[in-house]
């Protein structure tokens, strides 16, 4: 459950606050965080009922695999989760780094100055255009500075990782608590609650920026299922596995709530939608601290939570590393990836590979980097899970399954309804559409193409 804690909390909470309250114009963004931890809940019934059946080491890989049918679509299936792990993983690495060069121009706001910003746009066919925004800082120096140093670091044989998790637990634990006392012992409710007229009222705006707000809370909750991905090296793994992601979303999600109201209790929200910059916004925790005690607390808390975004980076570039690895050495993913370092004995070619592609989509903007990643896991990843759980429950009803969704199938199905909506209940959803939907084409063309070469499903004879 510590990992899974450690993974959850991360830089998330310290970046997204505002990115939040711009999506929903006013405090009702709390509604984001509510909303997001039924969706966590939802979706992690499923992770344990599936971890707990399936307790080997691979997770979604294992999962899909399994419940499509390991020697048919399944194959297919497993391959398109590791292909898009390729992008989605870098992804999640590159916001710990953007995250942690916001703070680090807190400290420094020299390093928040544009050296080159670009909107780049390519027409596709069918699809429509292919579009990103490029912003060059010296900060993205150091984002792409701070994943270069977690390759390097991990570029060896790596021991006592269970004692280093703690230590980084209790980091992100302290920092936390310290900014939840901070809010409640300063806290004014008129800030925190000071609604705008028609916050609530049903509107298609409403739902516009719930949906947006919801796609950012996805984000942050992420994190509770990564346990399954270690399974085998769990203890007790059928009945570890639910209860570490069913304690660890209900912990983090009293953090998350306690955390940000007492931020909006002491900064008002229109002050967060009105600074100039997401930039600015992003260091809004170490705005918080300066308010409070002063300029040396807004830099120690901006260290800290530079600390803690290293630490996910770090730990996050190490897990899925080992993804990539154990698909290959299965034999349905791209041979590369299966090789070990020969002094050291750890998949280098699947480091360096990711390491690579995080570095480089530091140059993105963090909103665009969070949609991005939250818009392609959905579609290649949790929407497959989750219908393969369906699927699996109709075939073999009378399967060992040590932890049965409660409720079953209503938190699947509100699970798909409300991954749904993220998907297309936003402003200019088809923008992330189209990355997925590139990734899932050229995913479906490398593996047809593997496969009758290997003669594997669906041209095995």
């Amino acid at each position: 459950m510590r990992l899974n804690v450690l993974d959850m909390i991360g830089v998330g909470p310290f970046i997204t606050l505002p990115l939040i309250i711009i999506a929903m114009h006013g405090p009702q963004a709390m509604l984001g965080w509510i909303f997001g931890a039924v969706l966590a809940m939802c979706d992690g019934l499923v992770w344990a009922e599936l971890g707990a059946s399936f307790p080997a080491a691979g997770g979604s890989y294992e999962y899909l695999k399994q419940t499509y049918g390991p020697s048919k679509l399944g194959r297919m299936v497993s391959f398109l989760f590791i292909w898009q792990l390729t992008f989605s993983a870098p992804l999640s690495i590159a916001s710990g780094c953007i995250g942690l060069s916001s703070y680090a121009g807190y400290l420094w706001p020299s390093l928040r100055t544009v050296l080159l910003q670009r909107h780049l746009a390519l027409a596709l066919p069918l699809l429509g255009s292919l579009e990103a925004d490029i912003l060059i800082t010296p900060g993205t120096w150091v984002a792409m500075g701070c994943c270069l140093l977690a390759v390097m670091l991990l570029y060896r044989r790596i021991t006592g990782i269970a004692q280093l998790t703690k230590w980084l637990t209790a980091g992100v634990l302290l920092t936390v608590a310290w900014v939840i006392w901070a809010g409640i012992s300063h806290f004014d409710a008129g800030k925190a609650f000071d609604f705008p007229a028609g916050a609530l009222d049903p509107s298609r705006d409403f739902f516009m920026g719930l949906g947006a707000a919801l796609l950012i809370a996805t984000y942050d909750y992420w994190g509770y299922y990564n346990i399954c991905f270690l399974a085998g090296e769990v203890k007790q793994p059928q009945r570890t596995i639910p209860r570490a992601i069913l304690i660890s979303i209900s912990l983090v999600a009293a953090i998350y709530l306690l955390m940000n109201i007492s931020v909006l209790g002491v900064i008002p929200w229109r002050e967060l939608q009105a600074q100039s910059s997401v930039e600015a916004r992003s260091s809004v925790i170490s705005v918080f601290m300066q308010q409070l005690y002063g300029g040396w607390a807004g830099k120690l808390v901006s260290v800290l939570i530079m600390w803690t975004a290293f630490s996910s980076v770090f730990s996050l570039l190490l897990g899925y590393s080992r993804v990539p690895y154990a698909a290959a050495l299965d034999g349905n993913y791209f041979s590369a990836f299966a090789r070990l370092h020969k002094r050291h004995h750890f998949p280098h070619v699947s480091l360096l590979v990711l390491g690579t592609v995080a570095a480089c989509f530091c140059v993105l903007r963090l909103a665009d980097v969070i949609a991005a990643l939250v818009v392609i896991r959905i579609l290649l990843q949790f929407l497959l899970q989750h219908v393969g759980l369906l699927i699996l429950r109709r075939r073999h009803p009378g399967m060992a399954r040590p932890f049965r969704m409660w409720l079953y199938p209503a938190p699947a199905l509100l699970a798909i309804a409300t991954f749904v909506f993220v998907l297309f209940s936003r402003p200019n959803f088809q923008k992330e559409i189209r990355y997925a939907v590139v990734v899932l084409v050229a995913g479906m063309a490398l593996y047809f193409a593997r496969a009758w070469k290997r003669k594997e499903w669906p041209w095995a004879v």
